[in-house]
C-alpha cells in the first residue's frame, strides 16, 4: 500500500475540519481534535496548517467557495421577498428547534459566553459570522443586480438580516418553540420587505 500523498493528507484535514465545524459551529479545531478526526498525526496538520488560525482560515475559504444546493434565490419565477425568505430559512434550518435549537445555544453559551473565549476561539467565530454575513451579502446583490432592493449599504442590511435571524433562532430554543414557529415566515417577511424596494 502506498503512503498517501501531500495533497490527499492535507484534503483529508480539511474535509475532517470542515466536519467538526459542521457538526459544531462552536468547535474550536484544536490540532489535536482535527489530526485525530483526519487519522494524520499533528506533526502532519503543522506541516500543513502551522497554527491553528491558518486552519480555520483555510476552512472557511473553502466554505466560501461552496454554493448552497437548491438555493432559492436562483428561483426567479418566485417573488424577490419570497426567495429572499427562503434563504434565511435555510439559514434558520441549521439550528433546528427545541432540544436541538437549545443544545446549539448551549455550546455557544459555553463557548464564548460563560468565560472569555481564546483568541483562536474568536477568530473562528468571527470568521463564520463573516461567512454568514457573505452569504446573506451575496443573496442580497442578486436582488439588487435585478433592481428589487432598496438603495442602501448592503452590509449593514446584511447585519440586520442577520440580527433577525440570531433573535428567531434563539426563540427556537425557547418554550412554546411549535408555536413561535408559525410566526417566523411572518417576521422574516417583514424584515425582508424592510429592505427590498417599494413597489409602484
Amino acid at each position: 500500500m502506498s503512503e498517501p500523498t501531500k495533497h490527499s493528507t492535507r484534503e483529508k484535514i480539511l474535509i475532517a475540519a470542515a466536519t467538526m465545524l459542521g457538526e459544531d459551529p462552536t468547535s474550536r479545531l484544536s490540532v489535536r481534535a482535527v489530526a485525530a478526526r483526519a487519522g494524520v498525526s499533528t506533526g502532519s496538520l503543522r506541516h500543513f496548517f502551522p497554527t491553528q488560525q491558518a486552519l480555520i482560515d483555510t476552512v472557511i475559504a473553502g466554505l466560501y467557495e461552496l454554493d448552497i444546493p437548491d438555493d432559492p434565490m436562483h428561483d426567479t419565477t418566485r417573488d424577490p421577498g419570497d426567495r429572499l425568505v427562503a434563504c434565511l430559512q435555510l439559514l434558520l434550518s441549521q439550528v433546528g428547534t427545541g432540544e436541538r435549537a437549545r443544545e446549539h445555544w448551549r455550546a455557544l453559551h459555553d463557548a464564548y459566553v460563560a468565560s472569555p473565549p481564546s483568541a483562536d476561539a474568536t477568530h473562528a467565530f468571527l470568521a463564520l459570522e463573516r461567512l454568514t454575513l457573505d452569504y446573506i451579502a451575496r443573496w442580497l446583490s442578486t436582488l439588487r443586480d435585478e433592481g428589487a432592493l432598496a438603495s442602501g449599504d448592503l452590509d449593514a442590511q446584511a447585519r440586520f438580516l442577520n440580527t433577525v435571524i440570531n433573535g428567531l433562532s434563539f426563540e427556537r430554543a425557547l418554550p412554546g418553540d411549535r408555536e413561535r414557529l408559525s410566526l417566523e415566515a411572518h417576521t422574516l417577511r417583514i424584515a425582508a420587505d424592510s429592505i427590498l424596494q417599494r413597489r409602484t
